[in-house]
């Protein structure tokens, strides 16, 4: 098996560019790219913290998280590359895509879903 590559660091350009196309729900300080999600309270923000770790360690990648009652605050760059890399974006989307997922009305699923049975937003 071959051993993996060091990341490289992006550019700002780059960095803010791809936060346009990709992630534009996201901001980037020079420092970090981060995302504030709101939830729906205090368990609502524990589940998605701990989904949130058990992504960031599968891909042994892990992000800085600022979390309070009904919010919380994900920030992630590579310490090993000191900046914004790939990796970064890569489980920025992963996790944007499990918090936000929730059935809809159009869903080939099933599920009727927590915001529509309770009357509550989800995460977003």
């Amino acid at each position: 098996m071959s051993k993996p590559t060091q990341p490289t660091a992006l550019n700002d350009d780059a960095i803010k560019q791809r936060l346009a196309d990709e992630l534009p729900d996201w901001e980037y300080d020079g420092q970090w790219i981060r995302r504030k999600f709101k939830t729906g309270g205090w368990q609502h923000t524990l589940m998605c913290v701990n989904a949130l770790g058990y992504l960031a360690e599968a891909a042994c990648h892990h992000p800085d998280l600022n979390v309070s009652y009904g919010h919380f605050t994900v920030k992630l760059a590579t310490h090993s590359a000191d900046g914004i890399t790939d990796l970064d974006f890569a489980l920025a989307k992963k996790m944007q895509d499990l918090l936000l997922w929730h059935p809809t009305p159009d869903d080939d699923t099933p599920f009727e879903g927590y915001e529509a049975l309770m009357k509550k937003k989800w995460t977003r």
